[in-house]
This record gives C-alpha cells, structure tokens and sequence, in this order.
C-alpha cells in the first residue's frame, strides 16, 4: 500500500509539474552586434580613430533576455522580463547591472499590463515607428543621450492597446540605482526619508496605429537628486529635466517617410536649458534583402550659437531572417560652440569641429 502511495503521489506531483509547464512560457532571446567604425577628427587637435564601439554594437546593441508568461485562468497572465546589455566586442557588462535594459514582473489581461521594477521608459518606445534608423552608433541617440537609454528603475507601469491606440505610463520611485556612470548610470537612487522629490521619474505616451500610418506623443519629466550626475541633468531634487516628444510615419509601398520634434527643458543646465531636436528620414525596400536606410536631424539649443546637423545613410543585407550584414556613413557638423560626437560614446571634436564616420558590421538574433 505504500509503495502504491508512493507512486500514486509521484504520479501526480509529475502530473502537476507537467500542467504547470504546459501553462508557463519562457523564452530566451538575443541580439550579438559587432561593427568596425572609422570617425575623423576624434579629439580637439583633428586625427582619426579606428575602433569596435562599445555602448550601441553597430546596428543595435547586444543584449541577452528572458521573458516569459503564464496563464492564471480567467484571462489573467503573469509575465517577467529580465534583460542583460552587453559589448559583444569586449564581453563586458553594459548600464552598470546585471539586467540593465530590462528587469520586471506583472500582470496581464484584456485591460492591459502593470508591471513593476526596471522597465523602459514611454519616451523611449515613442520613437520605436518614427524613428528608422534606432538605436544605433550614428543616431539621434548622439544628439542627446538620454533617448536610447531612457529607462527607468523601482517603476511602476502600466501599458495597454485598445484597437488601433496604445497608451502608456509609468511613475519611478528612484530612477537610477547604479553610480558606473554613462546616460544609463547617473547615481540617482532616490527613495529617502527626507526628500520625497528625489529623483522621481515619470513618463506618459499616446500612440495611434492604422497600419498605413501613425502619430505618437511622450512626455518624460525627472527629477535630481543629492549626488547625481549633473551632466545627465539636475543635481538638485527642487529641479527637473522634462522632455516631449512628437512623432509619426506614412508607409507608401516599399517606402516608410518617418519623423519627429523633440522639446527639452533642463533645469540642471546652466549653458543648455532649453534645446529642441527635429529629425526626418526615410526607409526602402529595394530588394527583399536589402533595405535603405537614411535620415537628417538637428538640434538646437534655444537663445545660443549652438546648433549640430547630422546625417545617415545606412544599408542592411539580409542573410536570412536572423542575420544580416550592414553598413553605415554619418556625418555631423557642430556649429558655434556645440561639440557633439558622430558616434554614440565617442569623442567630439573641438568646439564647431564637424565629424564624418564610416562604420561596418554584422548582426545575429537568436
């Protein structure tokens, strides 16, 4: 009779195991992206630079996650995301953490999502249609490096898509934990006893999709605090950095016209209080493997001298749907006292100092 307990209880712990396995869904995902980049005038005095970028690959940056769901009955679901940034070039560890792009568990249902932890910002996928180029090493991403690292950590977020609209918000209690520095590191943990304003972060967006077309419109308001680095905005709570953001596209057959402004006011910012960034591009399919990419952006600080134009081109070759093959040209040219780099995480040139840049690469999803 024991034995048959035994069995009987084996039988229906594997039972149980497998019901639980056959409702639960974890799946892991990845990017590697690897480029070789070559940018003139690299420091003050001229000369060039030959290197591997670090921060964004090439083409989008390296990354490896998990996600996953499982259903609760009735509708509901509980879903988790944990993602790992990294330079494939070096193998090291990017935003600072161990997840530093993603790390975050909720719940969802008809009526949306609301998840809790470090998640992306709504500023940041705002730009997801608008924006054809990305997140890559020529971007708009080096006219202002808070857009392809906006996220945000202790989040609470809700998401949610009701026919062709989107809506978005999310409310952070101390949005940067980590001190390692960089747009994704600022030191700005807030979350103490006397400062209740202390970098507080929230962002809010309205997306609406017809398939043909879209317009999009963010808002993403911080707060600084105590010990923040102050070149990634206030280093005082009483401040704000607030960005807005508008965007839409138009597809017309193989061709997607895209483009957006961009409206910051940063307390913090003495020399820089107010800029606005506008960009346009376009993206073709001249081939089912070969796809075009370009665009043009400037940005412009409000009541100064200083302004920075900058140009890409870039061309994807599909290998198969996972891997491709890509290459970029990218120029920018600083005006007055702007100095701004061409490559995400590299070195300006002196003061007005314009920058051309040639980057190749390739890319695998998993």
């Amino acid at each position: 009779m024991k034995r048959h307990n035994a069995a009987l209880a084996a039988a229906l712990m594997l039972a149980g195991w497998q019901t639980a396995h056959a409702q639960s869904n974890v799946q892991l995902y990845g990017v590697i992206d690897v480029a070789v980049e070559h940018v003139t005038n690299a420091s003050a005095t001229g000369g060039s630079i030959t290197r591997m970028p670090s921060i964004s690959g090439g083409m989008m940056p390296s990354r490896i996650g998990f996600r996953g769901t499982e259903d609760l009955g009735g509708g509901l679901k509980a879903i988790f995301a944990l993602e790992n940034g990294f330079s494939a070039d070096t193998g090291s560890q990017g935003q600072g953490r161990l997840f530093g792009r993603q790390a975050w568990v909720g719940l969802a249902g008809s009526w949306g999502q609301v998840t809790l932890g470090r998640t992306y910002s709504m500023l940041f996928s705002s730009f997801f249609e608008s924006d054809v180029i990305g997140p890559s090493q020529f971007s708009i991403g080096s006219l202002d490096t808070y857009l392809p690292s906006a996220r945000h950590d202790n989040s609470i977020a809700y998401s949610g898509k009701f026919g062709a609209y989107t809506v978005g918000a999310t409310y952070s209690l101390g949005r940067d934990n980590s001190a390692a520095g960089g747009p994704s590191a600022t030191n700005c943990p807030g979350e103490v006893a006397n400062d209740s304003r202390a970098c507080r972060n929230w962002s809010a967006s309205l997306k609406y999709d017809s398939g043909s077309w879209g317009l999009v419109g963010a808002y993403d308001r911080y707060n600084g605090g105590t010990g923040a680095a102050a070149a990634f905005g206030p280093a005082s709570s009483a401040q704000s950095d607030t960005r807005g953001h508008v965007g839409g596209y138009v597809k017309l057959g193989e061709l997607k016209l895209a483009g957006g402004f961009v409206r910051r006011d940063n307390e913090g910012s003495a020399a820089t209080p107010r800029s606005n960034l506008s960009y346009l591009g376009a993206t073709y399919l001249w081939s089912p493997v070969l796809v075009i990419d370009a665009q043009v952006a400037r940005q412009s600080v409000r009541n100064s001298n200083r302004s920075a134009d900058l140009i890409v081109l870039r061309a994807n070759y599909l290998l198969s749907k996972r891997s491709s093959v890509y290459a970029m040209i990218g120029n920018i040219n600083n005006d007055g006292a702007s100095a701004v780099a061409l490559s995400a995480g590299g070195t300006a040139g002196g003061a007005g100092m314009s920058q051309n840049g040639v980057l190749a690469g390739i890319k695998h999803a998993f």
